[in-house]
């Protein structure tokens, strides 16, 4: 499967499209009003089907005509939406981890709705049939494949971007040969590699702080409704424009590395743990969406990607003999010298090579001599 995303021309028409998500947030709030009156009357959770079954009935009723507007098939995934979150809930309650049931939604907040069942042809040229009404889209790219499902999403700027799903078959692109590295990462730098180079921290929220807190304070002045909603879009259009910077920073630096290796080594972080204790400069540097987009750019371009296990003290541990300096868990110490060998590390770059040793030996025979090839360690 493959998932694409086009942006909706802005147009009047598309005030259609919002009303219908919109109506999808009321039968959201519908199904989670009934799942807490049954938990309430027998303790236990509602069954989908019932749930499903008892809205095709209200349907039919005066009251609730206006839920037609928008497909049966998008209701029933709403109804699956409500009862995936309630299971997850009632597993974590058996788990004892801290949790909280699906809330109510504010309607004009509802950001989706999707279907599956959309039919054949339903893209000519730029315009994309939605709901049984066409809308014009930015073609950006062709739609391969067979579309299985659709998605209707805004965001809080009230733009409104299609996902479309298609069962586009790709070709399996083989491991190919060249370098291997390991990577750290850093609150310093945000990468620093095995062979010395380093990739800086662009810290895009950290720069424009002070045009947020300026928007946040001038949104909080606002007292009537329209000059309210025209601060709230300032304020909506900074962090969006924080957003893509960060995402084309991630993008383009996950391309860079997956052309120049074949085989990269990253060791696996407690982002929950990492947030704890630094908060906002964690969010800001967005490591989990940087992994994630290099998995993806290497399952393009046939790279290997070795995550080794979440707790090796890679940055305690001397790189040329393997002591472990259990003194240097201060992060304030950058450089330290090894008591057993007396060689001297930088923190960064000795904790990448560390990282680089321990995934190179989880290769097999064959990739070895693959990534031997122009090898950097």
């Amino acid at each position: 499967m493959k998932t694409y995303c086009f942006k909706l021309y802005a147009s009047k028409k598309n005030q259609n499209l919002k009303h219908k998500i919109n109506i999808a947030g009321i039968i959201y709030n519908h199904c989670v009003a009934l799942h807490r009156r049954y938990y309430h009357l027998f303790h236990k959770s509602l069954n989908k089907f019932k749930l499903q079954k008892h809205l095709a009935k209200l349907k039919k009723q005066e009251k609730f005509l206006y839920w037609d507007q928008i497909p049966s098939h998008a209701i029933q995934d709403i109804t699956e939406r409500v009862s995936r979150a309630y299971k997850l809930f009632f597993e974590n309650l058996k788990r004892n981890v801290k949790t909280a049931p699906p809330r109510f939604q504010k309607v004009k907040k509802y950001k989706s709705f999707s279907y599956n069942m959309v039919g054949k042809n339903i893209i000519s040229g730029n315009e994309i049939k939605i709901a049984g009404g066409f809308y014009k889209f930015f073609k950006s790219r062709e739609v391969n494949g067979n579309i299985k499902l659709l998605t209707i999403k805004r965001d809080s700027l009230g733009d409104l971007y299609v996902y479309v799903v298609s069962d586009e078959s790709s070709e399996i692109i083989e491991a190919r040969s060249g370098k291997i590295v390991g990577f750290d990462f850093g609150l310093k730098t945000f990468l620093t590699s095995s062979d010395g180079n380093h990739i800086e921290n662009p810290l895009f929220f950290k720069k424009s702080s002070s045009t947020i807190k300026k928007f946040n304070k001038n949104l909080s002045r606002k007292k009537s409704q329209s000059h309210h909603e025209r601060a709230r879009l300032e304020l909506a259009r900074a962090y969006k424009k924080i957003y893509n910077q960060r995402r084309d920073f991630h993008y383009k630096t996950a391309l860079s590395l997956c052309r120049e290796y074949s085989v990269i080594c990253l060791e696996t972080l407690n982002i929950k743990g990492m947030q704890k204790l630094w908060g906002r400069k964690i969010n800001d540097l967005g490591f989990y969406s940087f992994v994630q987009i290099l998995k993806y750019e290497a399952l393009k371009n046939g790279v290997t990607i070795i995550e080794i296990p979440k707790f090796y003290p890679s940055s305690q541990t001397c790189s040329e003999c393997g002591y472990q300096n259990s003194e240097i868990k201060d992060l304030r110490i950058r450089e330290w010298k090894c008591p057993s060998c007396g060689a001297e590390h930088d923190r960064d770059i000795n904790a990448a090579k560390n990282i680089l040793r321990v995934g190179a030996s989880t290769l097999r025979g064959d990739d070895v001599r693959l990534a031997s090839v122009g090898s950097c360690c």
